[in-house]
């Protein structure tokens, strides 16, 4: 099933998500290669795709998984929640309705 993964940002949190972004987006790239990954990206803090000093409020992924809880498991591994760019994770099941792949 896909799960809906929203992480909230801390304040100011551009420094922090600069030290610990390789590792975040490695394990994104190896979500996507093993074909579960649907999208992942940041939510700039402007209306902008390249927001500079202004940074992210949070971001956004959708994922298959097994359960729940192993989106639950998986999104505790992360990378930004050791370096302290999360200030909170909602999880949820997500239905994927569109757009129609065949």
């Amino acid at each position: 099933m896909l799960y809906s993964i929203f992480a909230y940002d801390v304040k100011n949190s551009l420094p922090l998500r600069a030290k610990a972004r390789s590792e975040h987006i490695a394990r994104l790239t190896a979500l996507n290669n093993a074909g579960r990954l649907i999208l992942a990206g940041p939510n700039p803090a402007i209306d902008s795709d390249t927001p500079g000093e202004a940074g992210f409020t949070g971001s956004l992924i959708v994922a298959e998984f097994n359960s729940l809880e192993a989106a639950k498991q998986w999104a505790s591994k992360d990378p930004y929640i050791d370096a302290g760019v999360y200030d909170k994770v909602d999880i949820k099941p997500f239905k994927k309705t569109l757009p129609i792949n065949e």
